[in-house]
């Protein structure tokens, strides 16, 4: 996938990485469980089989996903995501609870388990030991 932001930004650099029409839909089935080429492929209704095959080259090449071979003859691999791609939980939960709130067709929740509610966002500061509130966050540049 071709570099489309060059600017100093981590929204415009991880756009880069994950920011075309596919790759998050195919970082999500293999987060819910469909590791297989045919299982990624099958959920993801229109896209062609050689996007397929490069997207996944280029996750595993940004080390987002693991190739594993689970089937010698043919060969056969199933796509594990790796702990940098376990961390974009977050950005899938976000952009669910931005369709509840924004989509006019909702087409799944996000939930606690326990009673069934919708969630919110929370933020934590592990130094303070607290959550903090939206107006309390700010964008710094690294020291």
């Amino acid at each position: 996938m071709k570099i489309q932001y060059n600017l100093p930004c981590n929204i415009a650099q991880t756009l880069n990485i994950i920011g075309d029409k596919w790759s998050l839909l195919i970082l999500h089935r293999i987060f819910n469980g469909f590791e297989t080429y045919k299982d990624i492929q099958d959920g993801l209704d229109g896209i062609p089989t050689n996007l397929l095959s490069e997207r996944l080259k280029t996750m595993e090449t940004d080390e987002l996903i693991i190739r594993e071979l689970y089937q010698e003859h043919p060969p056969r691999y199933r796509y594990i995501l790796t702990e940098k791609g376990m961390d974009l939980e977050d950005v899938f939960n976000s952009l669910m609870l931005w369709g509840q709130r924004h989509l006019d067709k909702c087409y799944r929740k996000l939930v606690h388990n326990h009673c069934r509610c919708t969630v919110k966002h929370k933020y934590y500061c592990p130094e303070c030991g607290k959550y903090v509130n939206i107006d309390e966050l700010e964008v710094i540049d690294p020291e």
